[in-house]
């Protein structure tokens, strides 16, 4: 088990590494919650998130001969910067086993710190296939294995960003409430909270996952890690089907909440960070101060941490994150609707069937018919979501036997 003590043994080999990120109030957020809440942000880190503390940390403990033979990884992106970068300051050679399904943006940056020194491949639709694949080409080349999360060393390095946290309270004269910690393997809320429950046990530690990929929450139920079958990849940096063994162990009995943020607020919260505080935040990012909005009555009056846990953020991805934040809101919606196949149709459906100030954002038939009528996926953005209920009376008028794709999963994936 981690302790306080090699936490700040870690930092005292970090802190002429790594960027000491700032901890700010921010007034924003500070005034919606009607709380104190201050920013982390590890998103200004060196590789633009927290990973890079317990990547180089790991590398750096290892021995020379092991350092020699060059490292292996698998990374959804983070730990993988964080890899790169440590590969090419202490002159070995990485190979990165990433996701096919990693931005863009992510694998230009591996490539950006890494240099020469880095090798990636592309191997698995998620992290776990990717892992998997690392690691047997990690046995059968006898070069480390670099863990993105269940390693002491990667959970002491990533515990560092608790003592700065509480290092710079402290220095602002404030007492922590809580802290909101983002899960993915657990390596960053495993170092947390060894760190802080030894030196400041009284600030309550809140884990919290993206509700696609809850598989803390699984471990808790199961009393171990458990493998889930099928995981939302949307925040790919928490996007992770297996906790450690080690992160789990560290802080089954010491959280005590865990919390499930749903996709779509964690886009709409992008959004909010970006328009509103000029924060470009990555899924995974923003997932903590999501959360805020599932607690806010509790949090009141506290004095509040997120993490900003990292910035990489593809701005090719913005579209399916306004997307997913409009669904969310209740504004944009999905339908399968027959149509009459005549001049005029789509005329007589937008006078009659959409609010004055709604929108038709799709419109594509799903197959011609000789029947005279024709199935149609429709995309409609209402002005406001209390006009939902009249918009489906309205529907059902024109074709009752339609199909709203809200709530139907693998239709909204097959046809959206």
């Amino acid at each position: 088990m981690i302790s306080a003590k090699e936490v700040e043994d870690a930092y005292d080999l970090l802190k002429a590494v790594v960027t000491k990120t700032p901890l700010q109030l921010d007034p924003y957020l500070s005034n919606k919650y009607q709380a104190n809440i201050y920013l982390k942000e590890e998103n200004l880190q060196k590789v633009r998130s927290f990973k890079l503390r317990g990547a180089y940390y790991s590398i750096s403990k290892l021995s020379d001969e092991q350092r020699s033979k060059g490292v292996v990884c698998a990374s959804a992106g983070n730990h993988a910067q964080g890899v790169a970068f440590a590969a090419n300051q202490l002159n070995i050679s990485a190979t990165i086993f990433m996701p096919v399904t990693t931005p863009n943006q992510k694998i230009s940056q591996v490539k950006f710190f890494g240099e020469s020194h880095v090798t990636i491949r592309l191997i698995g639709d998620t992290f776990d296939e990717s892992a998997r694949a690392a690691k047997a080409f990690s046995q059968d080349n006898d070069k480390p294995f670099i863990d993105p999360f269940d390693d002491e060393n990667v959970i002491a390095g990533q515990g560092t960003v608790a003592l700065e946290i509480f290092a710079q309270a402290k220095k602002q004269g404030i007492s922590l409430d809580k802290i909101f910690v983002q899960i993915g393997g657990g390596g960053l809320i495993a170092g947390i909270t060894a760190y802080s429950k030894e030196r400041y046990p009284q600030t309550e530690i809140i884990g919290v996952e993206a509700k696609g990929a809850t598989s803390m929450k699984a471990a808790y139920s199961a009393g171990q890690p458990v493998t889930l079958e099928h995981i939302d990849k949307f925040a790919d940096g928490i996007a992770v089907a297996t906790v450690g063994q080690k992160t789990y162990q560290l802080i089954n009995d010491k959280v005590k909440q865990l919390l499930a943020v749903d996709e779509g607020l964690i886009s709409q919260t992008i959004l909010e960070l970006y328009s509103k505080l000029g924060i470009v935040a990555e899924p995974a990012g923003a997932t903590s101060f999501a959360a805020l909005e599932l607690i806010k009555d509790e949090i009141k009056g506290k004095n509040i941490v997120c993490i900003i846990s990292g910035g990489n953020n593809d701005i090719s991805r913005m579209q399916e994150i306004e997307e997913r934040a409009l669904v969310y809101e209740g504004l944009k919606h999905y339908f399968v609707i027959n149509f009459p196949q005549r001049p005029g149709a789509l005329r007589t459906f937008v006078s009659d069937i959409l609010g004055p100030n709604d929108d038709i954002t799709r419109f594509e038939y799903i197959k011609r018919a000789d029947k005279g009528k024709g199935p149609c996926l429709v995309g409609i953005l209402l002005s406001d979501a209390s006009d939902y209920d009249s918009l489906i009376d309205r529907i059902e008028r024109f074709d009752n036997r339609y199909v709203n794709l809200h709530g139907n999963d693998s239709l909204y994936e097959l046809l959206v």
